[in-house]
Parts: structure tokens; C-alpha cells; sequence
């Protein structure tokens, strides 16, 4: 991907070349960092293209604006040139292309060059460019990832389904990561999921909060003065999330020290007083680069080896970051474009107002949803088992709940959300990446935690004014996708109970759930 120009002569203070940025590529450790050379620019730039494109947290914007100011001021310390295009400054055209255009101008430059983009629309938008510029310009690697973008593609070529556990056990391998000296599964086993469902008891406490506390209010004053658009809480005197890879490398020791250890048992579990329980809380850090993959799963590789924590605890921590956040990359760029409108069910409904209040009485999502409001970030069974799995029950259009969760979590990046939502959550994909649909009724969501406490309505009661939306809209759900989903394997036991019911019964629940679904904004 490259044009090519006569070079100009570079003007006084000119430079030949301009490298970009992107604010979720701020590694220090890149080797582009490892020379200092005058006639090179590093340009990172606030752009309302990229705080406008969905609707972000208040906390998203922040922390990243944050973050990509501290890595400028770490380069400039370092001795390189850095050219930071804010936000409100008089010259910013508030487009990456026409900014990159201006400056190259500007500098005499006759090279630009970028890291490799992590988001299609950026790629696209990047390749467009250079297509059209009479400037030479070049991709470089990120130096981030554990895979290539093709991998998966090109290892789960010709099968109907990629199923994410035989890519997991052959990165196991490829990384030397938990084995033994027979290169088997340290303990016999690959997986120890089934060890890692226990709700929380009380014992051991929630470790106190260890990241870094940052006042934000400048930075947040001048994003309300440009009119930038957001919502969730800013709390902008107090940014919870890292601004560097010092930082970002603390919390990963407070992780592997106070957290870690427990974090299998209760990983899939729910409790109204300690929204963090054990979760790492360093997808931020990942996803922006400041943490490499392959360090911190080495880190929680010999917290199990020196006997700190668990193999359980390892293995369920090392399989997010090692099997399932390399997997979904794997399976946004083999599917991209038209990824993100795939809507195999058909769900259509839009998402109820309280998605951007939290204003609903049904406490699990009331807690779930104020929690992301608040903090920009939720755990895995909170975005999946609470706030997906009402979302697939009640049928809401996948492509509108894919843009909420794309613009109200911290750690959301196109690459790693939309394969999640509209794969993993919604099964808009036609069942791509699961081989069922991860929904259940209230039962589970008692059994996993407190959120039924107190709630409006009753986990127990399927029909009737006090009967948990989840209990209907499960039966309601399965009725409906019969066709879709009646021969599937896994839900043989489902339908056969279904069949059981008499019909009297089959038609109370599917009618009490018409009335759920023509009536989410009052739930």
C-alpha cells in the first residue's frame, strides 16, 4: 500500500516522515520508539471522528485523551518529536485523513506511517487514503498481538462452526503456557471452567480498588466546551483507569497479588456490594496497548507456579486473554465487512430507555447497567448473563445494543466488542462462534448472586405481575426460534421440557411474555 512523489526538500524545522498514532496504540515498548530521529514526527491527534462515531462514555473519552497526552509527554522526554493535534485546536479538521494531509504539508513530509489499525472502519478509512495521496505510506505491525489477523481464518477454513477451544489448546502450545514437561495440560485437563461457577459467599472480601485515581476536570471542560457528546457519569475528578504503562503495570501486580488467587471460584459470580469481586479490571490496559498479551500471561503463569494462586484460578484468566480475546480478533477480520448486520433471529425491538438511566425495576439490570454507567465497565457475566441475555430474550435489534456496548464500556474496541455482542451474546451470527444461545431464566441469575434480593419482581413466579421477565420470555424465546434452533443438540433437554408443558401452560407464558416485550420501557 504505498504512492510515491518526487521527495521535497524538508522545510526548516520540516521533517521526512510522519508516524500516527491511534489513542488505542500507546505502547512505549514499540520498537518504532527505540531510535530517536529528528527528521521523524509521532502525530497523535483528538478527533471528533472518533469521539462521535457512536456515542461513548463520559469515562471512555477521558481516559484515553488522558492516556495518549501521557504518551506524548513520555516521547517528547524520550527526545522524540511529537506533534498532539487536541481536541480544540484552531487547525484540527477533526478527521484523520485530512489532519494527516495537512500536517505532512505542513512538515514537508513525504512518508507517513501507521501501525497496523485494529478496527475495519480505521483499516478501510487508512487504506482509502493512501490510495488517493500522492505521499508514500507504509503499515507497520503493532507488536501486540499473539496471532496474525489471518489465523483463525485460516486454521478454521472450510468448518461451519469456529469453535474457540481447539484454537485455545494449540495457542496453549504454541506459547508454552501452562504445561507440563510432557507438553500436556499442567493438572490433566485444559479447561477447568466448570471449577470457576461458585457464587460469593462474602469470604474472602473484595479486595480494596487499586487503580490509580486521576482529576480529569480540565480535560473534561474542555470536551464540554467543544461539544463533545457522551453519557454515563464522568466523574472527572476521579478517573479510575490508567494513564500509562507504569501504571497499568501496578495494577496488574495488585491483580496477581490480592485477586488472582480467588479469582476462579467466583468469576462468574454476582454481588450487589462488591461489583468488582476478583476481576482484573486490565482490559483497558490491553486493549490500549500499555500491557502486552503475552507478559501478563506469563505473570499469572507463575503466580501458579511459585504456589500463589490456583491452577483453576490461572487456567480460567489465561483462557480469556490467551483463547477467547486472540479468537474474537480471529473472528472479526475473517468476517468484516457486513459482521456488524448480520441479525440471524431477526430481532428488531428497539433498547428501552432504561439502557442510558438504569431507571428499571428489575434489580439485576438495574444494578448492572448503573454499574456500567457509573464506572464505564461491568464483568463479563453482567454484560452477558444480565444485560445480553434480556436483550436476546426480549429480541432487541442486535445492531442497536452492539453501538451501546461499543460506546458505554472502557475496554470496548470494535475488534473485541462486536464479535462478543452479536456473536457470543445475541447469536445474530447464526451461531458462528457459540453453539447455543447463552440465555437462561431467573433461576440462574438467583443462583449466581444477590441481584433477585429485593428485586420487584419474584425469580420464582413465571407468570402474573410479580413474575420475573426472564421466566416467560425464556419459554417465549425458544418458542418462537423453533425452527432455528429445534434441532440443535444442545437444547434437546429445553424443548423436550417444553413439550411437556400442557398447552394451557405453553400459552400462558408465551402470552405473558407478549405483554413483557410491548411493555419494556415500564419493566
Amino acid at each position: 500500500m504505498s504512492n510515491t512523489r518526487t521527495p521535497t526538500p524538508t522545510a526548516p524545522h520540516g521533517a521526512h516522515t510522519l508516524r500516527l498514532l491511534l489513542g488505542d496504540q500507546l505502547n512505549p515498548q514499540h520498537s518504532w520508539f527505540q531510535q530517536v530521529d529528528a527528521q521523524v514526527v509521532y502525530v497523535l491527534m483528538e478527533v471528533r471522528q472518533e469521539t462521535d462515531y457512536v456515542l461513548h462514555h463520559a469515562q471512555k473519552i477521558l481516559a484515553i485523551f488522558a492516556a495518549m497526552r501521557d504518551l506524548a509527554h513520555q516521547l517528547r522526554t524520550a527526545g522524540h518529536r511529537v506533534r498532539y493535534v487536541a481536541l480544540d485546536d484552531a487547525s484540527n479538521r477533526q478527521s484523520i485523513p485530512d489532519n494527516l494531509t495537512a500536517l505532512a504539508a505542513h512538515y514537508g513530509a513525504h512518508t507517513v506511517q501507521w501501525q497496523q489499525p485494529d478496527e475495519w472502519r480505521l483499516d478501510a478509512q487508512l487504506q482509502d487514503w493512501a490510495r488517493t495521496t500522492p505521499l508514500h505510506c507504509s503499515v507497520v505491525d503493532s507488536e501486540h498481538f499473539l496471532t496474525a489477523r489471518n489465523d483463525l481464518a485460516t486454521q478454521m477454513h472450510g468448518r461451519r462452526q469456529w469453535l474457540m477451544e481447539h484454537f485455545y489448546r494449540g495457542m496453549r502450545r504454541r506459547y508454552r503456557l501452562l504445561l507440563d514437561e510432557h507438553d500436556q495440560p499442567a493438572g490433566g485437563q485444559w479447561n477447568f471452567d466448570h471449577d470457576n461457577r461458585k457464587p460469593w459467599p462474602g469470604t474472602p472480601p473484595e479486595p480494596a480498588d487499586w487503580r490509580p485515581t486521576h482529576d480529569h476536570r480540565t480535560l473534561w471542560a474542555m470536551l464540554q466546551r467543544c461539544g463533545a457528546h457522551s453519557f454515563g457519569e464522568p466523574q472527572a475528578d476521579a478517573v479510575r483507569w490508567p494513564l500509562n504503562r507504569a501504571e497499568a503495570l501496578a495494577c496488574l501486580e495488585a491483580f496477581i497479588t490480592h485477586a488472582l488467587p480467588h479469582f476462579g471460584d467466583y468469576e462468574d459470580a454476582m454481588a450487589s456490594q462488591a461489583p468488582r469481586l476478583f476481576h482484573s479490571l486490565l482490559s483497558f490496559s490491553l486493549n490500549v496497548k500499555m500491557l502486552h498479551p503475552l507478559e501478563v500471561l506469563q505473570r499469572a503463569e507463575a503466580a501458579w507456579r511459585t504456589g500463589h494462586a490456583p491452577l483453576a484460578a490461572v487456567e480460567g484468566f489465561v483462557r480469556q486473554i490467551l483463547g477467547w480475546r486472540e479468537y474474537v480478533r480471529g473472528i472479526y477480520w475473517a468476517h468484516m465487512p457486513g459482521y456488524e448486520q448480520r441479525n440471524a433471529l431477526d430481532h428488531q425491538l428497539p433498547l428501552p430507555h432504561w439502557f442510558w438511566s438504569g431507571d428499571t425495576r428489575m434489580r439485576c439490570l438495574q444494578l448492572s447497567i448503573r454499574q456500567s454507567l457509573q464506572t464505564a465497565h461491568a464483568h463479563h457475566i453482567q454484560r452477558l448473563m444480565v444485560i445480553g441475555n434480556f436483550a436476546l430474550l426480549a429480541g432487541l435489534d442486535p445492531a442497536a445494543l452492539h453501538r451501546w456496548y461499543l460506546g458505554i464500556y472502557i475496554d470496548a474496541f470494535e475488534w473485541v466488542e462486536l464479535p462478543n455482542t452479536l456473536g457470543m451474546s445475541q447469536r445474530a451470527d447464526g451461531g458462528l462462534i457459540a453453539t447455543k444461545p447463552y440465555v437462561s431464566s431467573a433461576a440462574y441469575l438467583q443462583r449466581m448472586g444477590d441481584y433477585c434480593q429485593g428485586c420487584a419482581y419474584h425469580p420464582k413466579l413465571k407468570t402474573g405481575p410479580r413474575a420475573c421477565p426472564f421466566n416467560a420470555l425464556y419459554w417465549d424465546f425458544f418458542a418462537r426460534h423453533a425452527e432455528a434452533l429445534g434441532s440443535n443438540h444442545r437444547l434437546a433437554l429445553v424443548y423436550r421440557q417444553w413439550q411437556k408443558m400442557p398447552p394451557e401452560q405453553q400459552s400462558a407464558l408465551r402470552t405473558h411474555a407478549q405483554q413483557v416485550r410491548l411493555q419494556l420501557d415500564t419493566l
